[in-house]
């Protein structure tokens, strides 16, 4: 029996889900589908320059799974523009990455999303308004 597979931490959900080539209709294209966690893959590697033992850190898991993804992510970018195929990021065994933060003044304890691009001592508390926000993770 298979081990189960460990969800990759990703930082942020694509804002844009499908790549097309132009002037060529959706439904004419063949499709090829990269996961939400191939694609954090390629951000860390490729967009944010970070070496590979960095990007596995960051996704919580092996630098030999990392060198899998990597590689099938980018074959699959590889296909969708020589090719000519429809690109869509959707699915993948993933978990959003989030914040953790607390009032100091209340207590309350809430989470956030990264890449919201607030910090904790720039933001208020949702329950008492007040200013005094501290990241915990």
């Amino acid at each position: 029996m298979a081990r189960p597979l460990k969800p990759r931490r990703v930082e942020m959900m694509p804002e844009v889900t499908a790549f097309k080539p132009a002037g060529v209709p959706m439904r004419e294209l063949e499709e090829v589908v990269l996961s939400v966690d191939e694609l954090e893959a390629l951000r860390l590697k490729d967009l944010e320059g970070l070496e590979q033992e960095d990007c596995a850190l960051r996704m919580n898991i092996s630098r030999p799974t990392f060198q899998r993804v990597l590689t099938s992510s980018r074959a699959k970018v590889a296909d969708a523009l020589v090719n000519g195929k429809l690109l869509r990021v959707a699915g993948g065994n993933y978990r959003l990455a989030r914040r953790t933060f607390r009032c100091r003044m209340c207590a309350h304890a809430f989470e956030l999303p990264f890449g919201t691009g607030q910090r904790g001592a720039e933001m208020k508390c949702p329950r008492c308004g007040e200013p005094t926000v501290q990241r915990l993770d």
